[in-house]
């Protein structure tokens, strides 16, 4: 399903895709996002001024490696450990609420389309393919093989007689 997103870094992928998102109208800020955090574990909202976009870059890569996703799989992709004081961390979700409305926006640009048949959930349309695509990257550095040594391991010849023979050809 996904051929070339394996290829390009994320690191440098997501980035790249978010200012692209930029430049889609559809794509606004909502006002109350800078007053929320991203989920349950989360003490503060985020400090970055492209988390929206950064997010959204993030779900539309989700969606374009596994097909169908819904929020409720998005949202334990994005969850963390709250950190509870003494007691054991706990994994939490993340909320639904950031990943709902960039959902929806991406409906709106015409990026995804609900699917309410076999699966439930959003998956990307053609469109959000080929602008997935769009997006070059450096690739990383491939492995070249043919440098790569490998060292065999020192085999050892084992006697194949047994206790026994050794001590009649002994007795001899």
């Amino acid at each position: 399903m996904a051929k070339t997103i394996f290829t390009k870094d994320p690191v440098k992928y997501i980035p790249a895709l978010a200012e692209a998102l930029k430049n889609i109208d559809a794509f606004e800020i909502p006002e109350w996002a800078k007053y929320v955090k991203s989920g349950m574990s989360r003490e503060r909202p985020p400090v970055d001024d492209n988390f929206w976009y950064t997010r959204a870059a993030s779900i539309l890569r989700q969606l374009y490696i596994h097909g169908v996703v819904g929020v409720g799989k998005l949202r334990t992709r994005y969850g963390s450990r709250k950190d509870r004081g003494g007691k054991p961390d706990k994994f939490k979700k993340s909320g639904g609420k950031i990943i709902r409305t960039i959902l929806q926006q991406a409906e709106e640009a015409g990026l995804v389309e609900k699917i309410t048949r076999l699966q439930h959930g959003r998956r990307l349309t053609q469109a959000g393919r080929d602008l997935l695509d769009s997006i070059n990257v450096e690739n990383p550095k491939e492995l070249d093989i043919e440098s790569v040594s490998v060292k065999q391991p020192e085999t050892v010849q084992e006697d194949t007689q047994s206790e026994e023979d050794k001590t009649m050809e002994d007795k001899e």
